[in-house]
């Protein structure tokens, strides 16, 4: 198949030569989304006539885009019955473009013959050949439908992607080049302004166009690497080194590391992959050096250890330079210490304030994170997460190897914005949050009002944004994995706090889908947010300790003692950063000790006398050596009476009064809480409410 491919791409390169210094004629073979529909110029903005200038004078583009046209021969409008048609046959290409089946997800051709589909496919690239046996025929997997199309739930997603399957089958079957025209738009809802959600705007067209022509001339802008790659990297140890990017088609590419070198040449499609057996952890500074035909890249000053991602909204973006104790920690910065740090800083800040239109821009295009890894230095140590670096800091004292920490926190987010577009679009609890997210109730309102103020100067109804669905997934994470990490750090809720119920269930698919994302059930320990003046986060810590029980490899560090009443910001965040560490260091490491604070397990009723159990639940004591406080009885008429409670053998004893009728224990439940029980580490101990079973 590859043998194949090069013939293909030196046919391409020296057409002109073989048809006599002729045009080499390429026919752009589809529906609606080939014609141009819905552009205000066809003949100007449409794929083929924006291929058309891409390829120049030495290529004859013409378009064979018919409305409406379906694949299946028994379809509702089927394309071998069309005026395009037999001009395309007529016209004899040297190369054709063939991007049909989104109208084949129509309800009056899927269900009825979808088994026609492949061999109605075959039909057609054996009628073009016997046109031009020598014609190149290049098979499309299809552009986006976006959710909304009217029959996105119903029936056209689930159809979409099983025609995407049979696409690739196609290609394979017939050993045919394969472009893939979804990658490139898949996240790029703003250029699919029309209702139907499914009809690329000008600029879209023009991605198709560029797509296209990457894949005809096989330029794809000579080597690049994926954005983690850069000086002062660090790579995970104890797992297959695997380095991947672009190059033009078949290129050869070469990496020399450590003491060996492999090879391998890019694909048709530019991709191309090398991996390296797993390496043990190493601080002595390393050199790689890739290569292709005409490009050079020397990553410098490389170490193997464990990097770990940071990640959520502005209690992890809060830097060490703002936090308690944070000038300390600056100061005795140590770039010679094998601990690197990745800050991937946002293009603009979501802060209360109109984007500039060069700010709309690059959030639209996805542009919108920047940085490259850098030693700790006081600059970037002052800058960077505290909660993140206080972590990695420990991790690297308490491990004794390098320590790679990834930064990419967005104030304000949504969880929502963090879940991929293809996870949300496949589940229809979530799946109308797309539609007008800036008045839905699947985001806050302060998010929204937040986002109309950023988003003040745009005309454009499909301005993407920050605390979009997906946005952060498709901005961040997507560009993120599949490098390999060690594991996830997560704080955010502040921004879904008034929703609790939606979160439980998010919460879920979210950790799934980052998992997901890197082929791995990366252990994920999150925050639970602390305490402050607002009704709801009493509610929404409680449903962050569920969680524990129903998400599988997670830990959660409470935040409760450190919160200020009336400051989401509370500035003490070092002991965040510790806490997190302890959990990695027992559950991750398997270190001895306790991973967290008492976390309650099971409650007992007899009579008048309650007994809880708790786990992690050594030493358990008050922080201050005062008497407990922060245990309540919830009663049957609705309310919260203060509990006298007391340390009895590593559990807690409360005496329920006999003239109450007691239906649940909570602790810690007010939204702005001192409760002081903790265990032999002085780590807190969760909110919760109980019933009596």
């Amino acid at each position: 198949m590859k043998a194949r491919y090069h013939l293909l791409c030196v046919f391409l390169f020296f057409v002109c030569e073989t048809l006599q210094a002729q045009p080499a004629k390429v026919a752009c073979i589809g529906n609606s989304v080939t014609f141009g529909w819905g552009l205000d110029n066809p003949d100007k903005d449409s794929y083929p006539a924006q291929l058309q200038q891409l390829l120049g004078h030495h290529y004859q583009v013409k378009n064979f885009g018919h409305n409406g046209a379906t694949l299946l021969k028994k379809g509702h409008n089927p394309y071998y019955k069309t005026p395009a048609f037999q001009q395309l046959l007529l016209f004899r290409p040297d190369i054709a473009i063939i991007h049909l089946g989104l109208n084949d997800t129509d309800p009056r051709n899927y269900p009825s013959y979808r088994d026609e589909f492949i061999p109605d496919y075959n039909w057609l690239i054996d009628t073009l050949k016997k046109q031009n046996p020598r014609m190149q025929i290049f098979i499309c997997r299809l552009t986006p439908i976006f959710t909304g199309h009217s029959r996105f739930l119903s029936s056209t997603s689930e159809w979409y992607a099983d025609l995407q399957k049979r696409i690739e089958q196609i290609a394979a079957v017939n050993q045919l080049p394969l472009i893939d025209l979804n990658a490139p738009l898949h996240n790029r809802p703003d250029l699919f302004p029309d209702a139907a959600t499914l009809h690329p705007n000008a600029a879209g067209a023009g991605i198709i166009a560029q797509t296209v022509y990457d894949h005809i001339s096989g330029n794809f802008g000579g080597l690049k690497l994926p954005l983690l790659f850069t000086d002062n990297m660090v790579l995970q140890r104890d797992r297959y080194v695997k380095f991947y990017g672009t190059a033009n088609a078949f290129q050869t590419v070469s990496i020399r590391f450590g003491n060996q070198q492999k090879n391998a040449k890019a694909g048709f499609n530019g991709k191309w992959e090398i991996t390296f057996p797993a390496r043990t952890a190493s601080a002595v500074p390393e050199t790689i050096l890739i290569k292709s035909e005409h490009n050079s890249i020397l990553l410098k000053n490389v170490l193997i250890g464990d990097v770990w991602l940071c990640s959520g909204q502005s209690n992890m973006y809060f830097s060490v330079k703002e936090s308690l104790g944070g000038d300390s920690l600056v100061r005795v910065a140590d770039s010679t210490r094998p601990l690197r740090l990745l800050k991937l800083k946002p293009f603009a800040e979501t802060d209360n304030r109109s984007w500039t239109a060069a700010e709309l821009s690059k959030a639209n295009q996805l542009d919108f994170f920047s940085g490259s890894w850098q030693q700790d230095r006081s600059k970037e140590a002052a800058a960077f997460s505290a909660i993140g670096y206080v972590f990695a800091q420990k991790i690297q004292q308490e491990m004794n190897i390098p320590i790679g920490i990834i930064e990419i926190a967005v104030g304000g987010s949504p969880l929502i914005s963090w879940v991929s577009r293809n996870t949300l679009q496949g589940n229809p609890l979530f799946e109308p949050a797309f539609d007008n997210w800036r008045r839905s109730d699947y985001i806050m309102q302060w998010c929204r009002d937040r986002a109309d103020i950023n988003l003040r100067n745009t005309q454009n109804k499909l301005q993407r944004h920050p605390y979009e669905p997906a946005y952060n997934f498709e901005a961040a994470i997507e560009k993120l994995a599949p490098f390999p990490v060690k594991g996830i750090l997560w704080y955010q809720g502040e921004s879904d706090a008034d929703n609790a119920a939606l979160y439980e269930k998010l919460f879920p698919v979210f950790v799934a889908d980052w998992r997901a994302a890197w082929n791995q059930n990366l252990p994920f320990y999150y925050v639970q947010l602390s305490s402050i003046n607002r009704p709801s986060w009493n509610y929404f810590r409680d449903v962050q300790r569920k969680l524990l029980s129903t998400v599988p490899n997670t830990g959660m560090a409470v935040s409760s003692d450190l919160g200020d009443p009336s400051d989401v910001h509370y500035k003490n965040k070092i002991p965040v950063g510790l806490r997190m560490a302890k959990l990695a260091l027992t559950r991750t490491y398997h270190r001895a000790g306790l991973p967290a604070g008492p976390l309650f397990q099971s409650m007992k009723r007899v009579h008048n006398q309650v007994e809880i159990r708790f786990q992690y639940a050594d030493g358990l004591q008050t922080s201050d050596n005062r008497e407990i406080t922060g245990f309540c009885i919830l009663t049957n008429n609705g309310h919260f009476v203060p509990a006298h409670a007391r340390v009895q053998q590593n559990k807690i004893c409360i005496r329920l009064p006999e003239h109450l009728k007691a239906i649940a224990i909570a602790y810690g439940w007010e939204p702005f809480t001192r409760a002081n029980l903790v265990n032999k580490d002085q780590l807190p101990a969760s909110t919760f409410l109980e019933y009596f079973k």
